[in-house]
């Protein structure tokens, strides 16, 4: 029975990278673009932004589903509350750490899949306003911006 659990907390993983790309392509930059703003004004060095937002966002349904996922006893929604929540996670490290820079570490990186992923993000960031934009996911990035790195 445990493989189910990890297996459900795994595909729920991966289906945030779904539900990320949709939620950044057509929330945030979309009716709620007012909170995601200040993330692409160049220069913005704040502590916190409007865009940390998403993260509260992202957390209430992981923690619903840990709550509900305890009664009667333990079930599945704890492991998607779980998979939700490892995704943010390396959501958190990815985006603020690793890109962003945000808490200084990773600053020379020579992993080439981890230079791929900056440089799409940054290719994102390029447009300073809500349209146009491209490179909405996190961790699968388009072909075209491995090719510099393999």
């Amino acid at each position: 029975m445990w493989y189910i659990f990890v297996l459900t907390t795994l595909v729920t993983f991966l289906i945030m990278e779904g539900v990320t790309w949709l939620t950044h392509k057509f929330v945030m930059h979309g009716f709620l673009w007012y909170l995601h703003e200040d993330h692409h004004q160049p220069g913005y060095n704040h502590v916190f932004e409007k865009n940390d937002a998403f993260f509260v966002i992202f957390a209430i349904p992981s923690i619903a589903l840990f709550y509900f996922g305890l009664e009667p006893s333990l079930n599945f929604k704890f492991f998607i509350g779980l998979g939700i929540l490892l995704y943010g996670m390396a959501y958190f490290f990815v985006h603020d750490i690793l890109i962003h820079q945000r808490i200084k570490l990773f600053t020379h990186t020579k992993n080439n899949y981890l230079l791929a992923l900056r440089k799409g993000h940054k290719v994102h960031h390029k447009h300073i306003g809500k349209e146009e934009g491209e490179v909405f996911g996190m961790l699968f990035v388009p072909l075209k911006y491995f090719k510099k790195y393999f």
